[in-house]
């Protein structure tokens, strides 16, 4: 990580996203910018946080660990994204690892300054609340969809879910890395490719390397029996 002394850039970033707008008094909040490099940690599971981050620039990956060392991956976010809500509220170590997936840039604000000045303005933690909300709303409807599901109607929806622009959870979990879509839907890499080469004999989709497009969107729909993520 490092801390980017570049007040113009650091200012475009607070007005392209109206940062300053989340909080009622805008005066004297000590904004940082940091950046962080492809395939660094952002943030580690376990450790402490000293600042909430608001993702400005690039893409991230959410994951989380069990006990044989596997991770899960969970999710990825890119900007508008704020992480560091949980920990800053229930005052906890790191829960899930954020690596970031390309070169990355993050306003922090630091906790301490937080828990002085801001723990108790209202557009602040409205502007928490909003976030939070949206990460259960999305992970409840990826549980209950792979929970429920079978593993061809989770690829089929998945597919769909991240080919409709206006579904604003579809960015969040594309990626044309099938172990990762693997993860995403609750599968192995195993079952998920052999239901690929399933429906790619029945004409549905088509895979060339590790990218798979939609061939037959209509069929594809009859299969997800009107499951989305979203």
């Amino acid at each position: 990580m490092k801390i980017i002394h570049d007040t113009e850039l650091l200012h475009s970033k607070l007005q392209h996203f109206d940062i300053p707008s989340l909080f009622t008094c805008k005066d004297g909040i000590p904004f940082e910018l940091r950046s962080y490099e492809k395939q660094e940690l952002v943030l580690e599971e376990g450790e402490q946080m000293d600042a909430i981050l608001f993702l400005v620039e690039g893409k991230v990956k959410i994951s989380s660990s069990v006990q044989t060392g596997k991770a899960l991956l969970l999710r990825f976010c890119e900007p508008f994204a704020i992480m560091g809500d949980i920990e800053l509220i229930q005052k906890v170590v790191v829960q899930s690892q954020v690596e970031a997936v390309e070169r990355t840039y993050c306003v922090a604000v630091p906790f301490r300054y937080i828990y002085e000045h801001l723990i108790t303005d209202p557009k602040f933690l409205m502007s928490l609340l909003t976030h939070v909300t949206y990460k259960l709303q999305t992970c409840t409807t990826a549980s209950r969809v792979n929970l429920l599901a079978s593993v061809e109607n989770r690829f089929a929806s998945y597919m769909l879910t991240t080919l409709e622009k206006e579904n604003e959870f579809g960015k969040e979990i594309r990626t044309t890395n099938t172990h990762e879509i693997a993860d995403l839907i609750g599968t192995t890499s195993r079952h998920l490719n052999r239901v690929i080469l399933k429906l790619s004999e029945q004409g549905l989709i088509r895979r060339e390397g590790d990218i798979v497009q939609v061939v037959d969107q209509i069929r594809l729909a009859e299969i997800t029996q009107g499951l989305r993520y979203e």
